[in-house]
């Protein structure tokens, strides 16, 4: 009896310590992904992100920077183009940056904390721990989780997250959309906690100069590193206040949200209405590059127009849209100079951030190889700005 009794506590202890060693079910690695947050306090990751919006997929090479309490720093580089934006932000608000055309964006914005992308960590696990209806899987080598996705637009809706075993790193996302079509594919190449950056590696001044000091490098390489890459043979950091302009003075080429001041030129030429008479004659000495017109229209909207705009010499397209919506979209690549723009909301279009400003008219403006676009309707809907937005990317100048 005493024999039987000690081979089922035997028995009792092994099973024990199988399912001690066994499997983790969906509970119990949300229960880890709370804990790896809640001790985060900084990250590193790289990969590859793929758009598939428009008739091409679209590849951006993707490197994203955290450091808590708030500073972010994305990386965002076209495959085809190898023109690199930088979206930043710091204690001074959140940026735009394209530093190989001296040209930024600056807005007041608690992003993104009110929103989230697909290659920021606390947004995938977010994602996570606040479906309740998730769905799990256990692989070879990752945790595989099947949640709603919340990116603030109806077009994206599921979202499957592959996160490695041994540490919860991500690996590979997917984002689909009510179809189940992928629409945003990101695979991460490398991805560290605990990356210890640089004192200045979150300052504009510095990511607008690391491009033309490095001779143009993007990504790591940038010469804007972590602290521990740089080793005893790092260069000092560029002096953040002697960035040169073409014609030698020094400004940081800002543009962006002013407080609570009117948009200053603007919806005079998106609509039309006011402001100079359009003309079909190319600005002297502008800087030209063509028509960029978007691939994708909402059913029963057609083209009425195309007409190229002279605004203080600059070269600037206006084209006008009618039928089941009205739209105008407004091109330009304007100067280094100080725009105001009205209060806004931020908007993911997943190659860069865009502003959503006005109430009746709403515009949408976002800025990608130097070139400010501009999307102004009284009854558009903000989901086909965006899908509008993102089928132009791709487009060059006819």
């Amino acid at each position: 009896m005493r024999r039987i009794s000690w081979m089922l506590a035997m028995v009792l202890v092994l099973s024990v310590l199988l399912a001690a060693c066994g499997k983790k079910d969906a509970a119990a690695v949300v229960k880890d992904l709370n804990e790896v947050v809640g001790e985060m306090e900084s990250y590193q990751g790289a990969g590859v992100m793929t758009l598939h919006t428009g008739d091409t997929p679209q590849q951006y090479k993707v490197e994203v920077w955290h450091q808590k309490p708030s500073y972010y720093r994305i990386a965002l580089t076209n495959a085809k183009k190898d023109v690199t934006q930088i979206v930043l932000r710091n204690d001074e608000g959140v940026f735009v940056l394209t530093p190989s055309q001296n040209k930024s964006f600056r807005f007041q914005s608690n992003w993104p904390d009110n929103q989230g992308q697909v290659y920021l960590y606390e947004t995938l696990i977010r994602s996570i721990t606040g479906d309740t209806t998730r769905q799990f899987a256990d692989e070879k080598e990752s945790y595989v989780f099947d949640v709603a996705a919340n990116y603030n637009t109806h077009a994206l809706v599921r979202q499957k997250i592959w996160l490695n075993k041994s540490d919860y790193a991500p690996k590979q996302v997917e984002v689909s959309d009510s179809n189940a079509n992928v629409v945003v594919d990101v695979k991460f190449d490398s991805f560290k906690f605990g990356t210890e950056f640089e004192k200045d590696a979150f300052d504009m001044q510095r990511n607008m100069t690391a491009n033309t000091e490095e001779g143009g490098k993007t990504g790591t390489d940038s010469g804007v590193t972590p602290a521990e890459q740089t080793g005893e043979g790092g260069k000092e950091p560029a002096n953040p206040q002697t960035a040169p302009e073409p014609d030698g003075a020094v400004t940081d080429g800002q543009t962006g949200v002013g407080g609570d001041t009117e948009q200053q030129g603007t919806e005079g030429a998106a609509t039309g209405q006011e402001g100079e008479e359009p003309t079909l004659a190319e600005p002297e000495g502008a800087d030209s590059f063509g028509v960029i017109q978007p691939t994708y229209a909402p059913e029963g909207v057609q083209l009425k127009d195309d007409q190229i705009l002279e605004e203080a010499g600059d070269y600037s397209v206006m084209l006008r849209y009618e039928g089941t919506y009205n739209y105008t979209i407004f091109e330009a690549r304007p100067q280094d100079r100080a725009v105001s723009l009205a209060p806004s909301s931020v908007v993911d279009l997943g190659f860069t951030l865009g502003m959503i400003s006005g109430d009746a008219l709403q515009t949408l403006t976002w800025m990608t190889d130097g070139i400010e676009y501009r999307i102004t309707s009284a009854d558009l809907p903000q989901n086909e700005m965006v899908r509008i937005a993102t089928s132009m990317q791709e487009e060059s100048g006819k």
